[in-house]
């Protein structure tokens, strides 16, 4: 199952099982509790939340230069960028891996950030292009023939649904007993110290 991670992800390099099986269980959790289904995409969604627990990996997709692109509508640039049948490192491939990137980005902040995508005044933006790299994504895997289809266009459909599951697990599950919220950055620094 590593190396069909590996085929699905941005290129990042494997993630440590005990991370993965710590989101594993609590995605599950939340998917139960909100009665999504969880047929691949729990496992999906756990490996996600692994990858970007490395915040290199947010920002993973680098431009021409070997700049990290570090907004969506940068990576969005680049996808079309690398799509274009006239630039001499045309590579659908790549589109594809940055349509991931994107739609895995969007799901992410707008899951487990939403607050702080919601003050940039980003959210309407960050669930249409989720969506729609997701149904990219999922284009490219059907005309290949690869089962992870369904799993994408799943994303893209439930787009919101599967981010407010994310944002749910985050306020019940990650949040200390006991603490209110305010103080959550200050015990995320000190644990980090």
């Amino acid at each position: 199952m590593g190396s069909e991670r590996q085929a699905m992800g941005t290129g990042a390099p494997e993630r440590p099982q005990g991370l993965i099986r710590f989101f594993d269980r609590l995605v599950r959790r939340a998917l139960g509790d909100l009665r999504l289904p969880t047929d691949g995409l729990a496992d999906y969604l756990a490996s996600l939340l692994a990858r970007f627990a490395r915040a290199d990996q947010l920002y993973a997709i680098r431009d021409a230069r070997g700049r990290r692109i570090d907004s969506v509508v940068g990576l969005r640039l680049e996808a079309e960028r690398a799509w274009d049948f006239a630039a001499p490192d045309f590579d659908p491939f790549r589109e594809r891996r940055i349509r991931q990137q994107i739609g895995d980005y969007t799901l992410f902040m707008t899951g487990v950030f939403r607050e702080h995508v919601e003050r940039q005044a980003a959210t309407a933006l960050y669930v249409r292009e989720g969506r729609e790299a997701y149904r990219v994504v999922a284009d490219f895997e059907r005309s290949a023939l690869h089962r992870e289809a369904r799993l994408f266009a799943a994303l893209a459909q439930e787009f919101e649904r599967y981010a407010g599951a994310l944002s749910y697990m985050k306020r019940v599950y990650l949040r200390p007993a006991g603490t209110p919220a305010p103080l959550w950055p200050l015990l995320r620094l000190l644990a980090d110290w």
